[in-house]
């Protein structure tokens, strides 16, 4: 196994080639959107799982100063739900050929809320940040923490508010005044810190051991924390999230109650995106007249807003409306064009993919 990470983490260019090609050759596959066939979207699935492995090996090769962010969660909650979506396919189609169309929403819906949970408790683990791409992605802090620099195995951090302008020099033991008194007093501080540890090495530990400790009580913001320091921004973003969150899970329920057809789970669907996402904007943006902290969004969280609302574009693919509106209109095109010669050929196959892609719950979801 660790030949094989390895390989992977010298040849991830390659890897990722290899990934691109082969899943891209699935689409084409015959009776890919078949009812009958599952060894399409197991192919799929199968190579789905293979690449969220290798770019989870890749992602976690050994530094020596990992980023801020990586590595404190017990369980890694992303990988967990790549392989899930990666899978969840399979499921639909093997219980929609085994057990029927009806009864596939009950393995459907315990998937949402396996996904649910797993989401949830990733939120939890970051210290209540943005999923990103649905928790499939670690939310990494862009605004690292001062670099640290080793000096007999401690850590030294520059200071913002320390020497940094343009009349210090840096070395490994921090800034350094360009002057030569400064420089001196500098050189015999260093000179005694370092005689100390020597004579007395419990002390390099004792200091270890406290950098270590107040690294640790920083932490990552608990609930109440959040709940109480940010106001009413801290509150509404939390209801955003878990809004979105729990948004598949209550589709689902209502599927499986009124049916495939009724506008109510297509509506309820609908409103708690546009809550959730109202919600989101409002604890993301300033206030001047008021006191609450807003959340302030990094640039990928940023991207995670477009690329929610980019999904609502899912909802003309979703029954009721598509089968009332959209397929309708497809038809209509494809019938045009149909009598142009190439253009109609490839207008035909489009049309037909996208009426396969709409048949499968999990292409559409948006989860």
């Amino acid at each position: 196994m660790e030949a094989y990470k390895l390989w992977v983490r010298k040849n991830r260019e390659f890897v990722q080639f290899l990934e691109s090609l082969f899943n891209g050759i699935t689409w084409v596959l015959p009776e890919r959107f078949s009812n009958s066939e599952i060894g399409p979207e197991a192919v799929y699935a199968f190579l789905g799982i293979l690449s969220t492995v290798n770019q989870h090996i890749i992602d976690t090769a050994p530094t020596k100063t990992p980023p801020h962010g990586l590595g404190e969660s017990t369980f890694p909650w992303s990988l967990c739900l790549s392989i899930i979506k990666d899978s969840e396919t399979v499921v639909e189609v093997a219980t929609q050929q085994l057990a029927g169309e009806g009864r596939k929403w009950n393995y459907l819906a315990v998937t949402e809320a396996v996904k649910a949970f797993a989401r949830l408790a990733a939120f939890r683990d970051s210290g209540y940040k943005m999923l990103l791409q649905g928790g499939e992605t670690v939310n990494v802090d862009e605004m690292q923490a001062a670099p640290e620099v080793y000096n007999g195995g401690i850590g030294d951090a520059r200071e913002p508010g320390g020497c940094n302008g343009p009349g210090c020099i840096h070395d490994y033991h921090g800034s350094i005044p360009k002057s030569l008194e400064g420089r001196a007093i500098s050189a015999l501080s260093r000179f005694g810190e370092n005689a100390k540890m020597v004579s007395d090495p419990m002390r390099s530990k004792k200091l270890c051991k406290s950098s270590k400790a107040s690294a640790l009580s920083v932490g990552k913001p608990t609930l109440y924390n959040l709940w109480l320091q940010k106001g009413l921004s801290g509150r509404l973003f939390v209801t955003g999230e878990v809004l979105f969150v729990l948004r598949p899970l209550i589709y689902v329920l209502f599927i499986r109650k009124y049916g495939i057809q009724s506008w109510k789970p297509w509506l309820i669907s609908l409103a708690m995106d546009l809550a959730g996402m109202s919600f989101l904007s409002y604890s993301t943006t300033w206030c001047p007249r008021s006191d609450d902290k807003y959340y302030q969004l990094t640039t990928s969280e940023k991207y995670e807003l477009k690329r929610r609302k980019l999904l609502w574009a899912l909802y003309i693919m979703r029954d009721p409306f598509f089968t009332k509106y959209t397929k309708h209109r497809l038809e209509k095109t494809d019938g045009y064009l149909s009598r142009v010669p190439l253009i109609g050929f490839l207008t035909d196959k489009l049309v037909e993919l996208v009426v396969g892609v709409q048949t499968r719950y999990t292409y559409i979801s948006g989860s």
